[in-house]
């Protein structure tokens, strides 16, 4: 074979190998743990690892479910930002300065202190009953007596009628507590958006 036949061989060999690599090839596993390499994926490994290859290296992993979460966490932070515009746009047209921010947090706080007020005037009465009760159940004791049913029904329900009360007393001190962290991240807030505080 001449010079000129083997280089003809050598160019047409030489073309197929070009057109050949410009196909995507792909590598994947079945379920034997065995890789295989090929321009297409059989459906039945469509959903299973794999890789696509370039010249031997590795390109693109296709992974559908991290695609599926990235998308949910851009959208979720797409739907944070426009919520947090709407509070900004309320809390700028709500108040016009930090002391309406203080005022409209009184006229809130006045109802929750009430509650706060009420629940410990309820206790404080429950807590002398229970105590009576109490009083009367060791003296019955003390003297050798025992302690009728009647009381001793009026034991437990005084028990169970502060247990509720004091209940209540923690519930009202937290949401007093929780609507004076709100107007605080109010102020914070309206204070970034307008620039107070800020050195001019």
């Amino acid at each position: 074979m001449g010079r000129t036949e083997i280089l003809g061989v050598a160019l047409v060999l030489l073309a197929a190998f070009s057109a050949n690599t410009e196909a995507s090839l792909y590598k994947w596993v079945d379920e034997r743990g065995e890789t295989h390499y090929g321009e297409v994926v059989p459906p039945e490994y469509a959903n299973r690892d794999q890789t696509q290859l370039n010249k031997g290296r590795a390109v693109k992993k296709p992974d559908s479910q991290s695609d599926a979460a990235k998308s949910d966490t851009t959208m979720n932070g797409e739907q944070a930002a426009m919520d947090q515009r709407r509070k900004d746009k309320a809390l700028l047209n709500t108040y016009s300065n930090e002391k309406e921010i203080d005022l409209a947090r009184d006229r809130n706080l006045q109802q929750v202190e009430a509650r706060i007020t009420g629940a410990q005037l309820l206790l404080k009465s429950a807590q002398g009953s229970l105590d009576g009760y109490h009083n009367e159940a060791v003296a019955k004791q003390q003297a050798g007596k025992a302690i009728p049913d009647s009381l001793q029904s009026d034991l437990n329900a005084a028990e169970n009628k502060v247990a509720k009360l004091k209940q209540d007393l923690a519930k009202a001190q937290e949401k007093e507590a929780s609507v004076k962290a709100g107007y605080e991240a109010d102020k914070i807030r309206y204070r970034e958006l307008t620039g107070a505080g800020k050195p001019r």
